[in-house]
């Protein structure tokens, strides 16, 4: 007869066990030894202000030779947009979503009372040219998921960067894992429980999302959790039993980057100007 001991052993091992995901795939290494800065190197140069997630922010992470974190959305014709938020006021002093605009209408949205307008994906990759490794972020709209995921999988299959993708929704890395399973894939978290999460989801879900209890479904190569909730059980076993790679967002000050770095998470950081930029890029 089972005591109440070996209930709660086995209840234990159950709940480590479905935590796993995809571990010791290759393809993270190419991501190991680098700085990601948060939406690009926006902020002020000089006198000259540079938007987040814009075509100068990119330009300027490439001249430092960091890696970048992107945030993608889909648009109403089908074309992909590079910005934060799905709500247009922040960024553009403009009210709408980005979601109801078409390719040729980004032109009319400058970023922050700058000159810089939003990007396309197709852009930013050019940008780019596989000079240094890119974290996209897929952010879904009213269950867009497939339509997005086959947008991004169309405008990025034919590039020759090292990118990996990652998402706060989960049937993001669902659809990767089923139909692109050679990307790397990454989970987005933090403690929903107590935030507002960044997706749509009941109080189930979120508890669910925070304790990532759908990587049994998912299987992500990465767990990309909020610096602040980075001791969450969950991150710490899959990053600390299971040898998941982890990345720590967003880090605001040199001592954040550090941690993260002596915790051999991938750092994303924004907001300052980091130290020895190329002894980390030079790793790899």
């Amino acid at each position: 007869m089972w005591t109440g001991l070996t209930i709660g052993i086995v209840l234990v091992l159950g709940y480590g066990l479905l935590l796993r995901g995809r571990v010791k795939n290759p393809a993270c290494q190419k991501f190991d030894g680098w700085l990601y800065a948060h939406r690009g190197c926006f902020g002020l140069e000089g006198e000259e202000k540079i938007p987040e997630n814009s075509r100068a922010a990119f330009r300027r992470a490439v001249e430092k030779g960091v890696g970048v974190e992107l945030d993608v959305h889909l648009l109403a014709d089908g074309g992909l947009a590079v910005i934060h938020d799905s709500e247009l006021e922040r960024v553009t002093g403009r009210t709408g979503m980005v979601e109801d605009l078409t390719t040729d209408q980004l032109a009319e949205y400058h970023l922050t009372g700058t000159e810089e307008t939003i990007p396309t994906l197709q852009e930013v990759l050019e940008i780019f040219h596989g000079m240094v490794p890119i974290i996209i972020e897929l952010k879904t709209h009213n269950r867009n998921t497939k339509a997005l995921c086959q947008a991004v999988w169309a405008a990025i299959k034919d590039y020759e960067g090292t990118y990996c993708i990652e998402s706060f929704d989960p049937s993001v890395v669902y659809w990767l894992r089923k139909n692109h399973p050679d990307i790397v894939r990454g989970q987005l978290a933090e403690n929903m429980c107590k935030t507002k999460p960044q997706v749509k989801l009941n109080g189930l879900m979120r508890f669910g999302a925070t304790y990532l209890l759908l990587n049994p479904l998912t299987r992500p190569d990465f767990i990309a959790y909020r610096y602040v909730d980075r001791n969450n059980l969950s991150n710490q076993i899959c990053l600390n039993i299971w040898g998941m790679r982890g990345a720590s967002w967003t880090l605001c000050s040199q001592e954040e980057l550090d941690t993260a770095r002596r915790e051999d998470l991938w750092p994303i950081y924004e907001g300052f100007e980091p130290d020895a930029i190329y002894d980390y890029t030079q790793q790899v």
